[in-house]
């Protein structure tokens, strides 16, 4: 049998020897990083923390609270838990670890990896902010999240857009070609690609994740979700200002495709499969191929509420096409 046991010094693991015939088991006690030394591969800087200590960062305390309760109801994920979570003292350094471990390959190594993280988020109050604020957003926009340790472990697109947060950091620091190299790295494993010049505010959802693409100049605002298969990207291969600009609050459905240096206002819903070439006003509602607008929500930030038709004008838009493709045997937008 096995179990696991933490205190302020280590993270134990308990295993139970069957003894001889007639002779009472064994109790044998081990350091966790001792048996499992697979999930050791990075580095923590620091002394194991308590579980039941309070760290005065209400997340991160919740974080360690429901990642020691996770060890006790699954016994062999315990050596996982306690080398990304149980081993560190902050959410940095634990974040760290987890990119890194994902993010490895023969050529970036993961100690490596680990020092990179490490020296730009322990050092990067803005990052340090928008790591939690990001975090919060996955834990309340998508009822698939279970908890902080959820997103933190196993969701793709949260570990994509806190690596592009370090690759945005060392491009603004002048060291491109290793940005570069981390964005080509994030692309090939989360199949996300986030060029580290673009600008992302904080509290950001990536729903799902899978084939969103943002460009070099694209500015996405604080609060704004977006979906899989979305891409924000430009019209040619004209060099400069080329991309869009996101307002805060917005929520991008999923395989929309908003190109060009435009605005989308703050508070605007792009609908799911909608191509948008022009810009929008703010909590405005577009559908279509190309978009149009057809109404406006009701919410400050439908980013919030994830309402997809959140309006009836929506219902109604899309009713009134159907009936005149069906009527005229092609669609609208091609008699026009």
């Amino acid at each position: 049998m096995e179990t696991m046991c933490c205190s302020e010094a280590s993270c134990t693991v308990v295993l139970e020897e069957e003894g001889a015939e007639g002779e009472k088991p064994r109790i044998l006690k081990y350091r966790a990083d001792k048996i499992f030394p697979v999930y050791a591969m990075g580095r923590s800087n620091s002394a194991p923390a308590s579980v039941s200590g309070s760290s005065g960062d209400p997340i991160w305390d919740e974080i360690r609270a429901e990642a020691k309760a996770e060890a006790e109801k699954e016994p062999i994920l315990s050596s996982f838990l306690y080398a990304s979570i149980l081993s560190h003292d902050c959410l940095e350094r634990a974040l760290g670890f987890v990119l890194a471990n994902r993010l490895q390959n023969p050529t970036l190594l993961a100690t490596q990896l680990m020092d990179i993280f490490d020296d730009v988020m322990m050092h990067d109050r803005v990052i340090q902010r928008s790591i939690r604020l990001d975090l919060q957003a996955f834990k309340d926009r998508d009822p698939s999240c279970l908890s902080y340790v959820w997103a933190l472990l196993y969701l793709k697109g949260y570990h994509s857009l806190q690596s592009y947060r370090v690759a945005h950091a060392l491009w603004n620091e002048g060291r491109k070609v290793l940005a570069l190299a981390l964005q080509s790295r994030i692309s090939e494993v989360f199949a996300i690609d986030i060029h580290p010049a673009a600008k992302i505010g904080e509290g950001i959802l990536l729903d799902h994740g899978t084939g969103v693409v943002i460009g070099e100049t694209a500015v996405v605002g604080n609060r704004v979700s977006i979906m899989q298969g979305v891409t924000l990207g430009g019209t040619g291969k004209e060099v400069g200002d080329r991309h869009p600009k996101i307002g805060q609050g917005a929520l991008i459905g999923a395989a929309a495709n908003i190109l060009g240096n435009i605005i989308i206002g703050e508070g605007a819903m792009v609908a799911a499969g909608s191509l948008v070439l022009k810009d929008m006003p703010p909590h405005s509602m577009a559908v279509g191929i190309p978009a149009k607008v057809v109404g406006y929500v009701k919410e400050q930030d439908p980013s919030l509420t994830m309402k997809h038709d959140a309006t009836k004008d929506f219902c109604k838009f899309v009713a009134v096409n159907s009936v005149e493709e069906r009527s005229n045997g092609l669609p609208s937008t091609e008699r026009k």
